[in-house]
């Protein structure tokens, strides 16, 4: 593996060509992407109860040590 510098600006535009899988399988989405987002974003506000707990120290502790490949 060789690590590389990221390219200056390579993120400055994304964007899908969803034609592929309308084509072959006849798929389209069914809310737009700005209605997707309103809608997530109210699920999260809906459901604190639910990630408010990953915030803690204790969970971030876990997290540290789960995820930092120590022993």
């Amino acid at each position: 593996i060789t690590f590389v510098k990221d390219r200056p600006g390579h993120d400055r535009r994304y964007a899908i060509d969803a034609s592929k899988i309308r084509d072959e399988l006849g798929w389209t989405p069914q809310v737009t992407v700005e209605e997707g987002l309103r809608k997530t974003v109210q699920w999260y506000l809906d459901n604190q109860d639910w990630w408010q707990p990953l915030l803690s120290p204790e969970y971030q502790s876990f997290y540290q040590k789960v995820y930092s490949g120590a022993a």
